[in-house]
């Protein structure tokens, strides 16, 4: 369902007691249904994993075939308002003759990747959301699951944090005076874009659990307009363990309803930092029990209906995060990691009343980039070869993905 929005409460049993009635009197959205535990979610039969084994000779071509089996989101990143309408509405149209559901990433934000391995994107404010309004359109009244923009809260462009700190993504192009309010402007308005259409589930970008902490990623979510989309995705296109992220993208739930229904401030949210130890998963209980002292201080109730839920992607996360075994200028520990895995096959059966599904949204055995782990390159050092270049296949990775996939794959 879409968040209900609600205006936070000063303080005082009444006001609490009148947001509890707007919650209970907030209606349920139809896109709520469109990730249900009885969803099917689409396998693209034309994909870019199925055209990369056309390419492919002998166990490489084994290894894609096998991964395009399964289901896994189709990026959309770029092209005109009119090209990304019509590029939406083949895939939309061909799941839905498929009674699945597809999974579509949004990817065209102005200073994308903040000119890294998957620079580009709309160059405006206004060619942005006029590319919404054209996927918007793509979509119509057919099922569809929308990833708005990886990234897209993580690394901001001259963004001064929750903590006052500066981001570190500072292109000289960027007006730094506007830059922030602009990517917030626009993200607003592709929530109520999509948010708008009767079957679509629309999630915000929520980093993961080895970024930024949790009463960081809450803020910047509540001003990307996360009570009116269906929540939020995390893990996207990394390789942190799915445990954590179901802490994490619990404890960032509770604070945005903390924060949006009672006095309690999302500056104070306990996070995977403090109380708990980010190395240490034994101490996470102490952040879960701050959470249990905040609602009892502030007298509000947890409400899984009305709470943001979240997708978190399990692509590239069986074998969990990498840990280097050579010293690198840059280790870049997301981009490439030898010897990771598979994880938890896509499914809407999560088992968790605020996870709405395990998806694969970055697409298993595609290139992260050209690695360089600030060497001079071209080679990736701790590969000794040059990596295909982001988004292309990689035969090396995609074999390891299923050879250490956890659980294991089954041809």
């Amino acid at each position: 369902m879409k968040l209900p929005h609600h205006s936070k409460t000063l303080a005082g049993a009444a006001a609490l007691a009148l947001a509890a009635v707007a919650l209970a009197a907030s209606p349920a959205h139809a896109a709520n249904d469109v990730l249900s535990p009885e969803a099917t979610l689409w396998t693209n039969p034309t994909s870019t994993t199925i055209e990369a084994a056309a390419a492919l000779d002998g166990d490489a071509r084994a290894d894609a075939l096998l991964l395009g089996s399964f289901p896994s989101a189709t990026w959309i990143n770029g092209g005109t308002p009119i090209e990304a309408k019509q590029d939406v509405k083949r895939v939309v149209s061909a799941a839905h003759a498929a009674k699945q559901v597809p999974v579509l990433v949004a990817y065209n934000i102005p200073f994308r990747d903040c000119a890294q391995y998957s620079a580009g994107g709309a160059t405006t404010v206004d060619e942005y959301t006029a590319w919404i309004d054209g996927f918007a359109k793509g979509i119509g009244n057919k099922d569809a699951v929308v990833i708005l923009e990886p990234d897209g809260l993580g690394i901001i462009p001259w963004y001064t944090t929750i903590n006052g700190q500066l981001e570190w993504c500072q292109p000289a192009e960027a007006d730094a005076a506007t830059a922030a309010d602009e990517r917030f402007a626009m993200l607003n308005h592709a929530v109520d874009a999509f948010a708008g259409l009767p079957n679509t589930a629309v999630y915000l970008d929520g980093t993961h659990s080895a970024w930024l902490g949790v009463g960081d990623i809450a803020d910047r979510l509540i001003k990307a307009g996360v009570e009116r989309a269906d929540g939020f995705f995390l893990n996207v296109s990394n390789y942190e363990t799915t445990e954590r992220q179901q802490k994490y993208g619990t404890w960032i739930s509770e604070c945005i309803h903390l924060d949006l229904n009672s006095w309690w401030q999302r500056a104070w949210c306990g996070s995977q930092y403090y109380p708990a130890n980010p190395g240490d998963f034994s101490t996470w209980g102490l952040t879960d029990a701050a959470y249990d002292q905040a609602y009892a201080d502030t007298g509000l109730e947890r409400d899984p209906d009305a709470q943001a839920h979240f997708v978190i992607d399990t692509s590239r996360n069986g074998a969990g995060p990498w840990t280097p075994t050579e010293v690198h200028p840059d280790p870049q520990v997301w981009c490439n990691p030898p010897d990771r895995g598979l994880g938890l096959r896509p499914t809407t059966e999560t088992g968790d009343v605020l996870i709405d599904a395990y998806l694969w949204v970055k697409v298993p055995g595609e290139s992260d980039g050209q690695c360089l782990r600030g060497t001079a390159g071209p080679e990736d050092p701790e590969r000794d070869m040059v990596d295909p270049a982001a988004g292309e296949w990689f035969v090396e990775m995609a074999d390891e993905l299923i050879a250490n996939a956890v659980p294991p794959v089954v041809p």
